[in-house]
């Protein structure tokens, strides 16, 4: 059973979703599963995979049922965190987590900032491309991205955009001449339908790929933090931020099963690789 709840803050009504008792009936922190720009829905078969588990879900601010009134697009990871820690405490810290994308790069915000949260986070594949050794030529090609989009429309950008994430290594000056495939490949649109708002294409979420870890915070936190990422996502663009990001921290990366969606089973017309995805995060979650 699904409860979902509302929070209000000065700047945003947060949409929620508990799954499970509070407290919770083994006594484990709840598992709270974080995406960005993705919001709860992404999230569907992997809670079917921890029924045994309390979860809790969230949309970020200004995405799926979650409104703002800051009168603000841009998404950042220091207001991402604050709300995540408002929702900790409204059901109840610390918690588990389990953050993807750019829900990992919240996640990272949320422990530097609130370390007494977080008894273990699960960060996979964070874009953090400020990291990356080629961080002035990854920064110039995700802005190539972006022009295209703008230029363009939804279909052609998010053609770019896959064309992005799926280069193989270091970034070097050809991407530009690649930046633009045909739509018709991924069997996106080409048409343009004039809207520009896309968090994943447009500028409002320069703030997270650009986000730096606060790493002193992150080592003398005593959260547990993995960093992870998928084995079919290995030397594209977010095995290379998260295997930086790793090095960062002092660790290697914690290989999982499939690519940077692996835990999708159908939602937004994606599959990864869920069952085995879920078999490895709980592996993971109970190595501590």
């Amino acid at each position: 059973m699904i409860a979902t709840r509302t929070l209000d803050t000065p700047e945003a009504s947060l949409a929620y979703d508990v799954r499970g008792p509070l407290p919770t009936a083994d006594g484990r922190p709840p598992l709270f599963l974080i995406g960005a720009p993705m919001d709860a829905s992404g999230f569907g078969t992997l809670a079917g995979h921890f029924t045994d588990r309390t979860l809790v879900t969230y949309d970020p601010r200004g995405l799926g049922r979650s409104t703002r009134s800051d009168g603000r697009t841009t998404h950042t990871p220091q207001q991402h965190a604050d709300d995540v820690h408002r929702i900790i405490e409204a059901v109840g810290g610390p918690v588990e987590v389990f953050a993807s994308s750019g829900g990992a790069v919240t996640a990272l915000a949320l422990v530097a900032a609130h370390p007494d949260d977080v008894t273990t986070l699960v960060a996979h594949e964070p874009p953090l491309l400020s990291v990356l050794p080629d961080a002035d030529r990854a920064i110039a090609a995700t802005r190539a991205v972006q022009a295209v989009y703008e230029a363009k429309g939804w279909g052609h950008g998010m053609a770019a955009f896959i064309a992005l994430t799926s280069w193989q290594g270091e970034f070097t000056d050809d991407f530009s001449a690649t930046a633009a495939p045909d739509p018709a490949a991924f069997g996106l649109p080409a048409e343009d339908d004039g809207s520009r708002g896309d968090p994943l294409l447009s500028h409002d979420s320069d703030a997270i790929t650009a986000f730096r870890p606060d790493v002193p915070a992150l080592t003398a936190a005593p959260s547990r933090i993995v960093v992870a990422a998928g084995i079919e996502s290995k030397d594209a663009l977010t095995w290379r931020t998260a295997v930086a990001t790793a090095q960062e921290l002092g660790q290697e990366i914690t290989v999982f099963p499939s690519d940077h969606g692996g835990f999708l089973g159908g939602e937004f017309g994606q599959h990864g690789r869920p069952e085995a995805f879920a078999a490895r995060l709980r592996e993971v979650l109970d190595a501590r």
